[in-house]
């Protein structure tokens, strides 16, 4: 079976899962202990493998608890993040779920020990709170604690069946893959809050490309709004051959979404200590400014959101935002998200940013802003994407990229939107492998192509008061069929003289009969 076979089945079987042991649940609520459950297998597995140390003689599961020295604990979890015991394993606790009328306060206790067991640590940051939202106990498993029981069991036999292949054969970015895809399917599924914070891998894999465009290696990567962890995840993936040196780091503001960005590192097998993740408010409570700067961010933060800007005074003395001499409006925040993002840039870096077009051709602070970023020439490309590639949204976005090391003072503006750059598949569109190298392509060359991409002089982008939107500068493909009047109007002629000759038919068909 090939890998394509393979993830296709994966997906498939864990949406069967996913579907039917919900019932009542609402499948946004219940996909958390879905998604629970995909990573404590995972942990599982992994840690299991780590102990055998390729020994065929030992299964840790047999093992007996009493058995697990202090030292092989404090070994374990200085290396990877966190202790299980035997019993603690999901293999163990899958063999008598049927029958452990206890199985959810089991769980609950479980989870507590494998968190508790990083407590002192240096992983205790990335390890505390993990399994914060599989609440065991939870009534929207069920009113009795055997209803509880019976769908927390079929949700671990379901999840027990999935075949992911072996860690030792590299298959275990499965896990990742159909962890994401389970992810991706509920945002498109779950309305009000589907993608808020899930960047489609098909884009994921362009803003990485972007961000790390002809980047030997870089020292660190850093998404400001994580969500998910998405965006970071396809920096691994495409940099596999390369090297990110110091690791991956991002911020979040959600909880719930902060514990699926850490579950998703150790899902694509990026140890504790390679990456650092953080819970807050980037805009107000900045984490990792002793850790900047950085050489590569790719980010996707919320469109238009509300911040406190001009009702906190001391924000315009802020290093972020003072340069630019304004702070973005209140109401919508996203140019607060590209200075952020500027300020923690290197000077070898790049930063590519998804951004609501609005913001190229507002006026006031906006402006002001895009003024200041053509004037500092850091501005290195606008691309704008197709519509409907995003979950919950059918907007048309835009992706910004900056660079603090351009060679010349022109911005290249390159128009993606049109049916040569996606292709339409169930209810969104997609961007193929060759939809992203044709854009790659037209980013690297920086080439001038009618209709699709040009460069653009500072003095020009001035001279059109700062207006960075595509359509300003690429002009659009006449799609109208070109007409010939003289062929039209003879066209025309004709016609009348046949209606003429039908009318006089026909009058003639009627005196006949009136006679």
């Amino acid at each position: 079976m090939s890998s394509l076979q393979q993830r296709a089945e994966l997906q498939s079987q864990i949406w069967k899962i996913a579907n039917d042991v919900r019932g009542s649940v609402d499948g946004w609520d219940f996909k958390q202990f879905v998604l629970g459950t995909l990573f404590y297998r995972f942990i599982s597995e992994n840690f299991k493998v780590y102990i055998e140390a390729g020994d065929v003689s030992i299964n840790y599961a047999k093992l007996s608890d009493s058995v697990i020295t202090s030292e092989l604990k404090d070994d374990a979890v200085k290396t990877k993040g966190y202790f299980i015991y035997p019993s603690q394993l999901f293999e163990t606790v899958v063999a008598k779920a049927n029958s452990n009328e206890n199985l959810n306060t089991e769980l609950k206790a479980i989870f507590t020990a494998i968190e508790s067991s990083a407590n002192g640590y240096p992983s205790e940051h990335d390890i505390k709170g993990l399994f914060a939202d599989f609440d065991t106990t939870s009534n929207r498993l069920g009113n009795t604690v055997k209803d509880k029981n019976s769908r927390l069991a079929a949700v671990l036999k379901g999840v027990a069946g999935l075949n992911f292949g072996r860690f030792e054969e590299n298959q275990i970015d499965l896990f990742g893959d159909a962890y994401e895809f389970l992810i991706s399917n509920y945002a498109a599924n779950a309305g009000k809050s589907g993608g808020e914070f899930f960047t489609p891998q098909h884009v994921s894999k362009l803003i990485a490309q972007l961000a790390m465009h002809k980047q030997a290696s870089v020292n660190k990567i850093y998404d400001p709004a994580a969500g998910s962890g998405s965006l970071l995840l396809q920096a691994k993936k495409h940099f596999d051959n390369h090297i990110i040196e110091d690791g991956f780091y991002g911020q979040e503001i959600n909880h719930t979404t902060y514990n699926l960005a850490r579950m998703n590192m150790f899902l694509h097998n990026i140890n504790y200590d390679k990456f650092d993740l953080a819970l807050g408010n980037t805009l107000l409570e900045p984490h990792f400014n002793n850790q900047k700067p950085f050489d590569a961010i790719v980010s996707n933060p919320p469109y238009s959101v509300n911040w406190i800007g001009s009702d906190d005074p001391t924000l315009i003395n802020d290093e972020r935002f003072a340069p630019a001499g304004v702070l973005a409006p209140k109401s919508k925040a996203d140019f607060a998200f590209v200075l952020h993002a500027l300020n923690y840039l290197s000077s070898k870096g790049r930063a590519a940013i998804v951004c609501f077009p609005g913001i190229f051709y507002r006026g006031g602070a906006e402006q002001k802003i895009r003024q200041y970023l053509i004037d500092i020439n850091v501005v290195e490309t606008v691309i704008s994407l197709a519509p409907n590639l995003f979950f919950g949204t059918t907007i048309a976005v835009n992706i910004l990229v900056l660079s603090k090391h351009k060679s010349d003072t022109k911005t290249q503006f390159i128009d993606a939107s049109g049916p040569d750059f996606f292709r339409k598949e169930t209810n969104n569109n997609v961007l193929s492998e060759a939809h992203i190298e044709h854009i790659m392509e037209l980013f690297d060359q920086r080439e001038d192509v009618p209709h699709v991409a040009k460069s653009v002089e500072h003095k020009d982008i001035a001279a059109n008061s700062y207006n960075l939107s595509v359509s300003s500068y690429v002009e659009a493909r006449e799609n109208r069929e070109k007409v010939d009047i003289a062929v039209l109007n003879e066209e025309i002629k004709m016609t009348v003289e046949k209606i003429d000759r039908l009318r006089r038919d026909i009058g003639a068909i009627i005196s006949e009969i009136e006679a």
